[in-house]
């Protein structure tokens, strides 16, 4: 077997738009008969919720959609994961800053924004839909499903 290509999703605490980066682009993985060839996590660059599940708004708006999220638990970007993973995905430009930041010059190339992926949406951000209504947590599904295709399509190609 290949060896397996790894992603991670990452915004700023790891309940909101990461979680369901993570548990969206699986599902889909999955649904493509694509399993086999990935490994995907998600992580936050701060640690304000570590070890806690998604946020329930999340879970039920990605439930909605046949997406669950339940299993997931929040945790900080560590030093390892720029090693460990192949691509590291942010879902803002502030989250990016972060990443570039903390990251060794030598895995500096891993590192992008997730919106770059995507094929309808002409946003580059995903936005935190945290403080808003669930009008935000349905869009932010829109984005991540749709950076996904195009996310699967890029690394299927390769």
């Amino acid at each position: 077997m290949a060896e397996k290509t790894s992603v991670l999703f990452v915004c700023m605490g790891n309940i909101c738009r990461s979680p369901t980066a993570e548990g969206v682009f699986r599902h889909r993985v999955e649904a493509a008969g694509l399993a086999d060839r990935f490994l995907i996590d998600s992580a936050g660059t701060h640690g304000y919720h570590v070890g806690e599940p998604p946020d329930g708004r999340s879970m039920e708006h990605a439930a909605n959609r046949g997406y669950d999220l339940s299993a997931q638990r929040s945790r900080k970007v560590t030093a390892s994961d720029f090693e460990t993973f192949d691509h590291v995905l942010a879902m803002d430009h502030d989250n990016l800053r972060l990443l570039e930041a903390a990251c060794p010059p030598q895995h500096r190339h891993k590192l992008g924004l997730f919106m770059a992926h995507a094929r309808r949406s002409a946003s580059d951000v995903v936005p935190d839909p945290y403080y808003g209504g669930g009008r935000g947590f349905d869009m932010v599904l829109d984005y991540i499903e749709d950076a996904s295709d195009g996310l699967i399509a890029a690394l299927s190609e390769k």
